[in-house]
């Protein structure tokens, strides 16, 4: 029985898009943003499929590094209800409304998928109404990089973070930044720490405001606290990943919320911290914070004319051959065994961190009206960082805004 979340989508004249094809076999396309990965990560992954099945054979369609350009192009051959797009592969934020609108096949039934060896979290980001409609590829979680050279140890709370700050001011140096700037990554940054606090921002539905609470302010007023009283240098209002990654790497910072692909660089040798860089899970109220899910979904387009063997890919990319490929990468896999790997660890140190990261992870706002939504939390957030707006009125501002983007 189809749900109601995309029988309305399919409604109207014509075959039921989402019973066609499920037994057509034969060769596919897979549509993705760049890969940056140094190693040539998605190539790989295909050609060992490409040499294991010489007649289902994946071609691989490259789509810009923007994100809005993937978007865009992944909405017009879905609305057009072309088939040469097989498998395509949206951000976390985009699997909820990709699968409302109806664009991607369900992963149940027959299509069904064994996501037991995967980190919950990531299950749960390809996950819409209680239906499993992509599988999680590889994801990502922001991680708390610090001065070890300053810091003994790494602080597990905010109320530890700010105490630590009084080092930062002894040595002439901003204590904690992330990204600020009003933009997707600010979307993050708040959403992280008013989830850590216990607030959240839709219900089920994915579509009922529930930011409205005093968890979310207690969360938001913790943000603006650190911003006003300087404990966040008044710089980092203007900060995205570059502008952020740049100040820690050049010593400006004692601490910086991000991704775990600034590893590499924190420890390059342009860097002026170099041999002095600890990772450590987000700090939280009581302990481990809630980090923001990243990381790509692919999925089935219901347009497809080889569900079966897309369906076969899609199992192959999150079996342990193709997730030891993605961790190889430097890209966080999602099969959990791989975090707990000596030989992966002794590579990439930060592995345990990312792991309690992404355990603790809380996905962006599963909602099929995320850029609204988005758009509203990145909004008041900033209006309440820069003063514009007290952290109630900021908190009343999202619950408006996300009301108006479900109506």
């Amino acid at each position: 029985m189809l749900t109601a979340a995309f029988t309305s989508a399919c409604s109207g004249s014509g075959p039921d898009p989402f019973t066609q094809n499920l037994t057509g076999r034969g060769p596919i396309t897979y549509v993705e943003g760049k890969d940056t990965s140094e190693t040539g990560m998605i190539r790989q992954l295909i050609e060992r499929w490409n040499a294991a099945h010489p007649d289902e054979k994946v071609t691989f369609k490259e789509q810009s590094s923007d994100a809005s350009q993937q978007y865009d192009d992944f909405a017009q051959h879905m609305k057009s209800k072309l088939s040469d797009y097989d498998v395509i592969v949206p951000d976390v934020p985009w699997t909820a409304e990709f699968a409302a609108k109806g664009w991607i096949q369900p992963l149940r039934d027959s299509f069904a998928v064994d996501t037991s060896a995967l980190l919950p979290a990531t299950v749960a980001s390809a996950t819409y109404r209680g239906v499993v409609y992509a599988v999680p590829g590889n994801t990502n979680g922001g991680l708390l990089f610090y001065r070890k050279d300053l810091v003994a140890t790494a602080p597990k709370t905010w109320t530890e973070l700010r105490t630590d700050c009084g080092i930062a001011r002894a040595h002439g140096i901003g204590c904690y930044a992330g990204q600020f700037a009003s933009y997707e990554g600010l979307t993050v940054n708040a959403a992280e720490v008013i989830n850590t606090f216990g607030g959240s921002f839709v219900g089920p539905d994915g579509k009922t405001s529930t930011v409205n609470s005093p968890q979310a302010r207690a969360g938001l007023q913790m943000l603006v606290d650190a911003y006003n009283n300087h404990d966040i240098p008044k710089e980092a209002i203007s900060f995205k990943e570059a502008e952020s990654q740049n100040a820690f790497a050049q010593g400006k910072l004692l601490f910086l919320r991000t991704w775990p692909n600034f590893y590499g660089v924190a420890q390059g040798d342009s860097s002026l911290v170099k041999g002095n860089v600890g990772v450590a899970s987000l700090p939280g109220k009581d302990g481990v914070g809630a980090s923001a899910l990243g990381g790509h979904n692919p999925a089935i387009s219901v347009y497809s004319k080889h569900k079966a063997t897309a369906l076969d890919f899609l199992r192959y990319l999150i079996s342990a051959d193709a997730q030891r490929i993605v961790a190889d990468s430097a890209t966080p896999p999602t099969r959990a065994s791989l975090y707990d790997e000596p030989s992966l660890i002794a590579r990439f140190p930060y592995l345990p961190a990312l792991k309690d990261s992404i355990a603790n992870a809380v996905p962006r706002p599963v909602t099929p009206f995320y850029p609204a939504v988005s758009k509203a939390i990145q909004d008041n957030a900033y209006a309440a960082l820069t003063g514009a707006k007290s952290v109630d009125d900021a908190i009343t501002g999202m619950q408006r805004g996300i009301e108006v983007a479900g109506a």
